[in-house]
């Protein structure tokens, strides 16, 4: 019997680990955050009053084993002067089933059916949520969109309204063998999950070890300078007796002329492995070479990152 994994995320970064982890003998549940209100799931989240749907569209598309044709019609954006301009035709296909169904999770389901996903992928809620951030000068500001763009620090995160979960999220967690915190987005992606009193009730109750794989780079923004320990402390800050048991960081060398133009154009710097400080945490450091550049971008080898969560669940 293959092992259950349970991995929590949201964004581009869930979806290069899902790509990767889809190929070893394990079974994924995909726990995607639904409070995103940027971009086209901004627009249709607000429209059609529904869960933000981007997020799991790109995990669907991750773990199919569908004709590579299909999946590219799915993430194809329109690009044009009408109210289409921006919209994929995954999410426009999204919001079409919620109509029909009414609920997320089952719009979930007849597409990953559709699309032969053997694994599983369940939304956080089926609620309108709005992520809210308040500032260390006490200003509050709402929506993730505009948290990803704040220069100033934040001191606390929290939703506009209480976060109903699904029985079977928790069901889910509970029966873990391992429970992933996703590379991504850290106050958008990750810590939204962790807003949710029943998923902290949850992960409590769970035996599941922690796993936390951290981004290489740091997000302008939310992270500037952030090093691998001050990732690992801000997920710890927001959950409950439990921590991160291990974290795995990226260690490879990569050309000068790619880290210098991140830092020029666009204010990113690689995270820093702090391995003193990660163990004063209690957390075990799973360091490797597992980065490579796709156009001039720095991202990760979804395979090398999956073979490293697959080692560590399989000791």
């Amino acid at each position: 019997m293959n092992k259950k994994v349970v991995v929590f995320g949201g964004c581009t970064g869930i979806s290069f680990l899902l790509r990767g982890l889809k190929k070893f003998p394990v079974d994924i549940t995909a726990i995607i955050a639904v409070s995103d209100n940027g971009s086209s799931t901004g627009k249709l989240r607000e429209e059609f009053f529904m869960p933000a749907m981007g997020d799991i569209r790109k995990a669907i598309v991750s773990l199919s084993d569908a004709d590579e044709k299909i999946k590219d019609l799915l993430e194809y954006r329109f690009d044009t002067y009408t109210d289409l301009d921006g919209h994929p035709v995954g999410n426009l296909i999204m919001v079409a089933m919620y109509n029909m169904t009414g609920n997320l999770k089952e719009s979930i389901k007849t597409l990953s059916d559709f699309l032969n996903v053997s694994h599983k992928l369940l939304p956080l809620s089926e609620d309108y949520l709005t992520l809210m951030g308040e500032t260390i000068d006490g200003d509050i500001i709402r929506g993730e969109s505009n948290i990803g763009h704040e220069k100033r620090k934040f001191k606390r995160f929290f939703y506009d309204d209480y976060v109903h979960v699904d029985s079977e999220v928790i069901s889910e967690i509970k029966n873990a063998d391992l429970i992933i915190f996703s590379i991504g987005s850290l106050y958008t992606s990750i810590i939204p999950h962790l807003l949710a009193k029943d998923i902290l009730k949850a992960l409590d109750s769970s035996s599941a070890r922690i796993l936390y794989t951290c981004n290489a780079v740091g997000q302008s923004c939310e992270t500037d300078n952030y090093t691998v320990s001050e990732h690992v402390s801000e997920i710890n800050k927001y959950l409950g007796n439990r921590k991160i048991d291990a974290v795995i960081a990226a260690n490879s060398l990569l050309p000068m002329n790619i880290v210098d133009k991140y830092i020029a154009d666009e204010n990113k710097q690689l995270v820093k492995i702090d391995k003193d400080n990660i163990l004063k945490l209690g957390c075990e450091l799973i360091e490797g070479d597992l980065l490579i550049i796709e156009g001039n971008y720095i991202r990760h080898d979804s395979i090398k990152l999956a073979t490293a969560i697959f080692n560590y669940l399989m000791r």
